[in-house]
């Protein structure tokens, strides 16, 4: 592994590790854009015309996009679009989170998409979100201290359970404990918040100040290089901060490169939240907050309803998320001529019933774009035996009508509390990412 890719993954660990949910992920995309000369864009104001890079942030997602100076005065100009997401799997608050069982104090927790529920137990968890107030603000809190545990029962007391196979139940089996009852100090969620949290203690805020909130438990463990030649490296959230991280990275970069201006195309990323309960939201692919922009990115620019449906029509957008490596462990339960590896570079994803929406036309758009980065991709297809998983892909695809490629890195332990993905394939990734944006 260079340096160059070394420091490239560090800053990607760092981004996981500053990202506890899809509300902090957003705002981590957003400073990085910033940094690199991108402007907020309120939804509520008017649009600007003039040539630059541009973001807005709601909720947990974000969407930014790179105006050249060739492309403002072409309203049909065409978009190439990255697409990620910024959620993972979970544990959230639920709206009476304190309850308490057999003199233990515990939080009440909902489980949010699909996670591997036996990676969360015995873990070291902290909380993070964000939490609204009476007056109408809205607070990003994270908590990064062991404040609750999923404690796993003794195998004395389930001795089949090494034999029989773990199986927890949703509801008894995954609810955290953070305290004792009749404690001096004893008190509930929302006194905790007020309390302990920096951005409510400066704003004066109480516990009855306090009538929302979003709030996710995660692992505390910092992601790590790992392997004899720290070949690979393991993090929560990888699905799908990863690509988040890697499109981010991307954009920045085709806004900043010699010659951005010349590019015909406007270049843009939208990393959604709710992929992982089926996008169905305001901020999810399902919604139409893409579609809002582009279309008000066309109108800004003095353009009709005929040039949005040709700008759309000779759109591309890749769908960059997680697949699966080859596991060592379980091979048979791959395709048995489709084995992605770690450090492979980027991933194909095709499945010919359009749970991704790749297709033969597709592919040599992100082949090329390999291609010109110098960068090797593998093909992911999924064993016939076994259910297909999904992404943004088709929604988009479907939605908007955009021509849409899946992509993504070979992980292991997908959905886990911890991941695990090749080091050098998060550059890899970003650069492939970079040369489409580039066109």
């Amino acid at each position: 592994m260079s340096h160059f890719d070394r420091a490239h993954t560090a800053d990607l660990m760092a981004f996981t590790g500053a990202s506890p949910t899809p509300y902090h992920a957003a705002a981590s995309a957003a400073a990085r854009l910033e940094a690199a000369g991108f402007a907020r864009v309120e939804e509520t104001d008017p649009f600007p015309a003039e040539p630059g890079g541009r973001y807005l942030v709601r909720g947990g997602t974000l969407v930014a996009w790179y105006l050249p100076q060739a492309a403002a005065g072409d309203p049909a100009a065409p978009f190439r679009i990255v697409g990620a997401h910024t959620d993972s799997p979970t544990l959230r608050v639920k709206p009476q989170p304190d309850f308490a069982a057999h003199g233990w104090r515990q939080l009440a927790v909902e489980i949010y998409g699909g996670p591997l529920l036996n990676s969360w137990l015995d873990r070291d968890l902290g909380l993070a979100g964000r939490i609204a107030l009476r007056d109408g603000s809205v607070h990003l809190v994270d908590f990064h201290r062991p404040l609750l545990r999923v404690p796993q029962l003794a195998i004395h007391l389930d001795r089949g359970v090494n034999d029989n196979g773990l199986k927890l139940d949703k509801q008894r089996g995954m609810q955290p404990i953070w305290g004792l009852t009749g404690a001096s100090d004893e008190r509930g969620l929302l006194d905790f918040l007020a309390a302990e949290a920096p951005e409510l203690r400066a704003s004066g805020a109480t516990a009855a100040d306090i009538l929302g909130w979003d709030l996710s438990l995660y692992d505390l463990q910092p992601p790590a290089f790992l392997g004899q030649s720290e070949e690979f490296f393991a993090s929560g959230r990888l699905d799908n901060q990863l690509s988040t991280h890697a499109g981010t990275a991307a954009l920045a970069a085709a806004a900043t490169a010699p010659g951005a201006d010349a590019l015909t195309h406007i270049p843009v990323l939208v990393a959604f939240d709710h992929e992982e309960n089926g996008s169905q939201s305001d901020t999810g692919a399902h919604g139409p907050l893409l579609g809002t922009v582009l279309e008000r990115s066309v109108h800004a620019r003095g353009g009709s309803v005929e040039d949005r449906a040709r700008a759309l029509a000779a759109s591309v957008c890749l769908s960059s998320d997680t697949g699966h490596a080859v596991h060592p462990n379980y091979a048979e339960r791959h395709d048995p001529t489709h084995h992605p590896m770690p450090n492979g570079g980027p991933i194909l994803k095709v499945n010919v019933n359009q749970r991704y929406a790749t297709d033969g036309v597709g592919r040599t758009v992100f082949a090329a774009a390999c291609e010109r980065a110098g960068v090797p991709y593998q093909t992911f297809v999924s064993n016939n035996a076994m259910p297909c998983g999904t992404t943004i892909g088709p929604i988009t695809a479907a939605r908007h009508g955009i021509a849409t490629v899946d992509i993504g890195t070979a992980i292991l332990s997908m959905h886990s509390v911890r991941e695990l993905s090749g080091s050098d394939d998060p550059h890899l990734l970003a650069s492939a990412l970079k040369s489409f944006l580039d066109g």
